[in-house]
């Protein structure tokens, strides 16, 4: 049986600043926002003054009134939320991670294949411009054999609140790997075709957010201090898949060095150079007519807001009756990388 978008009742579970982005966006897409669900009562209270709608203290309630909903909550808390949704057989776009441990993620991917639902995990940047063109010239074979992507997610000071649940492991699950490290792994293995992983060595650090004297020009959230911050600010790793092909990571909550979000994609004919953020996108190839010479060639790309376009694929994969649990199985993938960065780190 197939729906429009217009027609699926979705509610948010997290009513955070994230939660409020994913509402502006339903708004936006027309799709029918029915009710929102949080532990607090501030949020609560915001969320329905907002958006005119109900709220909820229970999540069972909210789940009552809705055929979708978008989990937004601080890690440790997705698996309680998911795998209730799914037994209600509502589908859902759960916001990376997967979870804030692999023992978790593994739960909710159990669950996710036993139900009827569809469900997404929010990995947006797949969807920005530059990264579908990418795509597309690799499906295309203009790379050749892409063998190896240089993955990097680094901020300069970009710690998101020390003191928040984003700076304790217990919640969060780690730090600047499980955040913006799952992004980075997801989408090397996405531009590789999600290929076996078979070897990951990696070292996680934490050389500033517990300094008394972190410095910085802006932080999302209060700055609470050092006190409670028991995650990595930065990590590199190298991970080997099936056939040999490889990928190189570095990300960073806070280093000394500039900012980069840059990605290679190497192929045997050419390679691919991205900004994650700002779009730019150069090709590295050999001519093709003698005398042969080497080519760099700058695409504009317009920027896009991946966030919009991932709920639109959400959705237009409900109404179209799709219900695969391959972005689960991904997620999962991502996490066991994740997993074995920490191992690996911890050995060393």
């Amino acid at each position: 049986m197939t729906m429009d978008r217009s027609e699926i009742r979705t509610g948010i579970v997290g009513l955070g600043n994230i939660g409020q982005y994913h509402a502006e966006r339903l708004v936006d897409l027309e799709v029918p926002l029915v009710g929102g669900m949080d532990v607090a009562t501030e949020a609560r209270t915001r969320f329905a003054r907002r958006y005119d709608v109900d709220v909820y203290e229970d999540h069972q309630a909210l789940y009552d009134t809705v055929d979708a909903v978008i989990i937004t909550t601080p890690n440790k808390y997705h698996e309680s939320y998911a795998v209730d949704a799914f037994e209600r057989d509502l589908h859902v776009l759960l916001e990376k991670p997967l979870a804030h441990s692999l023992e978790s993620a593994e739960r909710i991917a159990q669950a996710a294949r036993e139900t009827d639902s569809h469900c997404m995990v929010g990995f947006n940047n797949r969807f920005a411009n530059t990264v579908k063109i990418v795509r597309n010239r690799i499906d295309r074979g203009e790379l050749g054999e892409v063998t190896h992507v240089e993955a990097n997610y680094v901020r300069r000071r970009g710690i998101p609140g020390r003191g928040s649940w984003f700076t304790r492991r217990q919640i969060a699950g780690g730090g600047a790997l499980i955040d913006l490290g799952v992004h980075a792994v997801d989408l090397a293995l996405y531009l590789l075709d999600y290929p076996d992983v078979e070897e990951v060595v990696g070292v996680t650090r934490s050389d500033f957010g517990s300094r008394e004297e972190y410095t910085y020009l802006e932080m999302w959230g209060d700055d609470a201090g050092p006190a409670g911050f028991d995650v990595d600010d930065s990590a590199s790793a190298f991970v080997r898949c099936g056939d040999d092909r490889t990928i190189s990571l570095e990300v960073a909550w806070a280093t000394n060095r500039p900012s980069t979000h840059e990605f290679v994609a190497r192929g045997t004919e050419s390679a691919a150079r991205f900004d994650l953020l700002d779009g730019d996108l150069r090709l590295y190839s050999v001519g093709t007519e003698p005398p042969h010479h080497l080519e760099d060639t700058t695409i504009e790309t317009r920027q896009n807001d991946t966030h919009r376009a991932e709920q639109r694929a959400f959705f237009a994969d409900i109404a179209a009756g799709r219900n695969d649990h391959e972005s689960v199985d991904q997620a999962l993938s991502v996490q066991r990388v994740i997993s074995a960065i920490y191992d690996s780190s911890e050995r060393s």
